[in-house]
């Protein structure tokens, strides 16, 4: 299978289609995060469906002082990744191409969702990356766009500009790629020395730290709705010993459903510890937020969450996060 470059919309308009085109947009550098959305993409779209990687390096969403200059060009390797990993072509458009007028007078908004977190840290990130998402869905017309869970609130961002907006597109989200120490793999990880990247690992490290305790916390939820706080009860429990545990159980179950507050404690130590290190991890933000608006959740929270991290190594801004469901109190 040969993997077509493609510079125009117009050659990309020109392709016949039979089946569902699927699309993963990328700025280019790409991994194995990147192979396993296409080799996703490639399922999804089946053997008569069609599969098309963009490789674009926005310039809207860098801000001033980020890395626009130095983000990997490496379009070679790029075309090798996406056609071993299963893609049809590869969509990869100059600036003049996606902003034929330069920097576009109409923009995406992202409205307050997109001002949280990255979008505190990165002021404007999101409108530039909404905007060259709707503009890319327009040129690459897919029945069906992948995206990585790693940029978990731009993933909320696009589905809720998909919804909002009325676009006739399937949004599927990819489970975040680990390297076997546990870092997520992104295209920054290059700019990491040997020192910066063990320091980096924390970063994962409190994420793993707050899914623990909050698999401990749903673990003795769920004992305590099993084990009945009668007297009688208690009493053959005690003869086992286990009374202590079946108190516990149902204090905490009462007092804490789910816990959050517990979770984003247990992830911060590991933080904390990291900003000792040499060297130091700088943390940007650590947060147990809500996915449909990205606002913080409190202690009596039940449903998805995602506890997303953000922090600097050296020159390198890391994010990472990972899914959580807390359960209803009983």
């Amino acid at each position: 299978m040969t993997t077509n470059l493609l510079r125009t919309a117009g050659e990309l308009h020109a392709r016949t289609r039979a089946g569902r085109r699927a699309v993963v947009m990328t700025m280019g550098a790409l991994h194995e995060g990147h192979a396993t959305l296409i080799r996703t993409a490639r399922e999804i779209a089946g053997p008569d469906g069609e599969v098309v990687v963009t490789v674009f390096v926005n310039p809207l969403q860098f801000g001033a002082g980020e890395d626009l200059d130095r983000y990997p060009r490496t379009l070679d390797a790029d075309l090798k990744i996406a056609e071993d990993s299963g893609a049809d072509a590869v969509f990869a458009p100059a600036v003049d191409e996606v902003y034929p007028g330069g920097e576009p007078q109409v923009r995406i908004s992202a409205g307050p969702m997109g001002e949280r977190l990255e979008g505190a840290s990165r002021p404007g990130h999101f409108d530039g990356m909404l905007t060259v998402v709707a503009k890319l869905l327009h040129l690459t017309r897919p029945d069906i766009a992948l995206y990585g869970q790693k940029d978990a609130q731009q993933l909320a961002l696009i589905r809720r500009m998909v919804r909002d907006l009325n676009f006739g597109v399937d949004i599927v989200g990819v489970p975040t790629v680990r390297e076997d120490d546990g870092l997520a793999l992104s295209s920054r990880n290059r700019y990491l020395s040997p020192k910066e990247r063990r320091t980096a690992l924390a970063l994962s490290g409190a994420l793993f730290a707050g899914r623990d305790r909050h698999a401990a916390q749903e673990a003795l939820r769920a004992r305590a709705r099993e084990v009945p706080a009668t007297h009688a009860r208690a009493e053959a429990l005690s003869a086992l010993g286990e009374s202590r545990a079946a108190a516990d159980a149902h204090a905490v179950a009462k007092a804490l459903p789910g816990a959050p507050s517990a979770v984003r404690a247990a992830a911060r130590l590991v933080l904390d510890d990291a900003a000792r290190l040499d060297p130091p991890l700088a943390l940007d933000y650590l947060a147990l937020v809500d996915p449909s608006d990205f606002t913080e959740i409190e202690d009596d929270f039940t449903g998805e969450a995602v506890l997303a991290v953000a922090a600097r190594v050296g020159t390198t801004r890391l994010i990472d996060n990972i899914p959580l469901t807390f359960g209803a109190a009983s």
